[in-house]
């Protein structure tokens, strides 16, 4: 046993020694960026930014990028690199001797697998539309045969299970490379084909017809639509998609601090990570809304957007064919990049918690995924009469929500407190790793807004939320769900006020690298 037990100390220390890094800064940038980058940027931001008075919603969504998810992930980078583990592993190695922060690791674990049950299924769907629009099976089809495509699509389990089981398949073999060989050499490619393809979807839709129209109304401030629809819902609008925009919370942004060498202060490689994802949401709507304007079509949100509307659009359009096939391949790129990027955090996980190699890690979780993948797939089709939120709701809406306001915004209060108070890795000891290097510097006098009122507005986007989500299902739904949103809240600030506190004496904060 003893035997045993060295054996695995020396793993973990060989596997501690030789762990890789990043081979270039834009590698960690794009590959970075790809993970925050994800479908949530096309088919919503678009959508909403119309919704709340266009350039007037755009500035409030900066500004809360700025002061909300900007801290958030400096934190997430910085727990990475200081600790250069994992989530399996991080606070259990920052963390003071008696404190129980490493408990929160499952916040990071569900998270990032229950994404995964769900996103995939949705990459699998992108890839099936590139495929659709490359053969031309979707050209000439009027409304209705669009629309029944797509139907066709969710009631057919076989053949979403395929494409999803590709997206799985590409995505863990990025993986098996290693960071440098395979997740960096494999997102780089991605993110600048992506961007590339971004800008000429983007150029094509401003010199359609009545483009100009769509301009406007994306672009120019209208007040008047903000003020109908209530300054304080476009606020609050504002503030959600400044949050969950970036991916935090989940550890997906933690591990690729893990990698990253200290040559650069945190806040500035933060800084460009933000305004690349920016960058991608503001083209989105230069893609979408001109070409909406231009052939007459409603810019809904949601599924129906890129599944129904676009492809209706792209039929009506010269060369629609060729843009609906780039647009699609644009939009697979935009699904692996992010389904890579949380591959390698659960990955990476295993590798840290346990010691498994590379390959091993790949694939117990490759089995894991592809049939954890199963439900949300069959969830609209054989198992369509399962509604766990409501009629009309399927298992993937369940999925989603957990992960979306649940695990997303537990997991960033996590991630704050941790790096603010004593009883967590402390603010001196944070800001020390964050500031190490050249670049921009994270500043000392945040900190009361760190320790006091961003953990106050995280609490505000969670419960809203869940608000939000069962107001109109009665208040017997409503009741039940927010005793289970106070109940994993008391657990979050269970742990970080009172942790360590009957150990005072051993609850210092030890730097345990360099």
């Amino acid at each position: 046993m003893i035997k045993f037990k060295n054996t695995l100390a020396i793993r973990k220390e060989k596997h501690m020694a030789t762990r890789e890094q990043f081979g270039s800064r834009l590698g960690f940038i794009l590959v970075s960026a790809g993970c925050a980058i994800g479908i949530g940027n096309v088919w919503k931001f678009p959508y909403i930014t119309g919704m709340y008075g266009g350039a007037a919603f755009i500035l409030m969504y900066l500004a809360f990028l700025v002061i909300l998810g900007l801290p958030i992930m400096v934190c997430e980078f910085t727990v990475g690199r200081g600790s250069q583990m994992g989530m399996g592993k991080a606070f259990e190695k920052l963390e003071p001797k008696g404190t129980k922060w490493h408990h929160l690791k499952w916040i990071s674990i569900l998270g990032s697998y229950l994404l995964m049950m769900f996103y995939t299924m949705v990459g699998g769907w992108m890839l099936y539309y590139a495929y659709m629009e490359a053969t031309g099976k979707l050209a000439g089809l009027d409304n209705t045969a669009v629309s029944g495509a797509f139907s066709n699509m969710l009631s057919t389990p076989q053949t979403m299970a395929l494409w999803a089981i590709i997206a799985i398949v590409i995505s863990f073999g990025a993986c098996a490379f290693g960071v440098q060989k395979g997740v960096e050499k494999v997102t780089k490619v991605m993110m600048i084909l992506l961007l590339v393809l971004m800008i000429a979807l983007a150029v094509n839709s401003v010199f359609l017809p009545n483009a100009s129209e769509g301009i406007k109304f994306y672009l120019v401030p209208d007040f008047k639509s903000v003020k109908q629809v209530g300054i304080g819902n476009a606020v609050f609008a504002a503030m959600s998609q400044a949050f969950f925009t970036l991916s935090l919370g989940i550890g997906a942004m933690e591990i690729f601090g893990s990698y990253l060498d200290k040559k650069k202060r945190i806040t500035g490689e933060a800084v460009n990570i933000v305004l690349l994802d920016t960058f991608v949401a503001l083209m989105a709507g230069f893609i979408i809304i001109p070409a909406c304007f231009a052939f007459g079509v409603q810019p809904d949100s949601g599924p129906s957007l890129l599944f129904i509307t676009l492809p209706n659009l792209f039929n009506s359009m010269k060369g629609g064919r060729i843009w609906g096939t780039l647009f699609f391949i644009f939009m697979s790129f935009a699904a692996l990049s992010t389904i890579i990027a949380v591959f390698e955090n659960i990955i990476a996980m295993f590798m840290d918690m346990c010691s498994w190699s590379r390959k091993k890690s790949v694939a117990v979780n490759f089995v894991l995924i592809t049939a954890l993948s199963m439900p949300a797939i069959l969830g609209f089709n054989l198992l369509s009469n399962i509604q766990p939120l409501g009629e009309g709701s399927s298992i993937m809406d369940l999925e989603d929500f957990l992960v979306s306001s649940n695990l997303l915004p537990l997991g960033s209060l996590a991630f704050v407190m941790f790096c603010v108070r004593k009883n967590g890795w402390g603010f001196e000891n944070f800001i020390k790793e964050a500031n190490h290097g050249d670049g921009i510097k994270f500043p000392h006098w945040i900190r009361l807004y760190m320790q006091y009122i961003l953990p106050v507005i995280v609490t505000i986007i969670y419960l809203k939320g869940y608000y939000d989500t069962f107001k109109s299902k009665g208040t017997a739904m409503l009741v039940g769900w927010f005793i289970f949103a106070a109940f994993l809240l008391a657990v979050i600030f269970g742990i970080s006020i009172f942790t360590g506190r009957k150990k005072k004496e051993e609850a210092q904060p030890v730097e345990k690298n360099a």
